[in-house]
């Protein structure tokens, strides 16, 4: 059985930031990456999910939203995978796009999107402070992101 791409990283070593993992016919996937190596600190469960209703929600109402096809949690709580078109979006304009959402989440005011029992099946764990903090972090990590900077 082949292995599949991100197992081929070494995770003790991965430095946070943004990847690129593969490309899928015309669905390019990028990798988030938050946790810091050799130290076990994931996301919490707040964190991640706060952070997702935030980016999900700026994604899908940004003037690139054609182009996303998914923005959503890894299970090892890592960090995040997005995935665009790359018909309607470049590498660049992506990278360009995730530091403009994550700064505007980083400062978001205002109700925290999706946060009722009948938009979300876990909102009791979401919290817009929480989801700020997260997305502020990321948003200074990679302000200077490149293209260059996409391989792990």
């Amino acid at each position: 059985m082949n292995r599949i791409a991100s197992f081929t990283v070494d995770h003790n070593k991965l430095a946070p930031g943004l990847y690129y993992s593969r490309r899928d016919g015309d669905v390019v996937t990028f990798d988030l990456r938050f946790k810091k190596p050799n130290t076990g600190d994931l996301l919490t469960n707040a964190e991640m999910h706060s952070a997702e209703h935030l980016i999900a929600t700026l994604l899908r109402n940004s003037g690139d939203k054609e182009a996303v096809i998914y923005f959503g949690p890894m299970g090892c709580q890592t960090g995040f995978y997005f995935l665009f078109d790359n018909r309607l979006l470049s590498c660049e304009g992506a990278i360009t796009l995730l530091q403009e959402v994550f700064t505007a989440a980083a400062s978001f005011s205002g109700e925290m999107p999706g946060k009722s029992p009948a938009e979300c099946g876990n909102y009791i764990n979401l919290d817009l402070e929480t989801g700020k903090a997260v997305c502020r972090f990321y948003a200074e990590l990679i302000a200077g992101w490149t293209v260059e900077k996409l391989a792990y």
